[in-house]
């Protein structure tokens, strides 16, 4: 992996915290989607990263839409926030995680991932 791929893949998996703040949560899928639209034909190495990082957010994604339900039926209020907290904490992590592998020039797994892309 060159230098330029070694920091788009980087960007894959920060790109997730920086769509985070920006939407409130709500589309920290779409930064890796990006960078998979676009990198995709160009680099393997960027495509497994962002392609790893959308898959494992849109999980997150459809886990903050659950605690949102739980959350709309009152009495499931704490697991609501249960689940947002450990969305939260998951995004975190696992970006950064992500991130730092992709700066060692490694490839980083996710959990959780729904196959979408590859």
């Amino acid at each position: 992996m060159n230098e330029n791929e070694r920091l788009w893949a980087i960007f894959a998996h920060l790109s997730v915290l920086i769509a985070m703040v920006v939407s409130a949560g709500w589309l920290s899928f779409l930064g890796p989607l990006i960078v998979w639209l676009v990198k995709k034909d160009s680099s393997s190495a960027v495509r497994v990263a962002s392609a790893g990082a959308f898959n494992f957010n849109i999980a997150m994604w459809l886990a903050s839409i659950a605690g949102w339900i739980a959350f709309l039926t009152i009495l499931l209020i704490p697991l609501a926030l249960v689940l947002w907290l450990a969305v939260f904490a998951l995004t975190l992590w696992h970006s950064i995680r992500g991130a730092m592998a992709a700066s060692n020039q490694q490839v980083y797994v996710y959990p959780f991932q729904l196959p979408i892309l590859n």
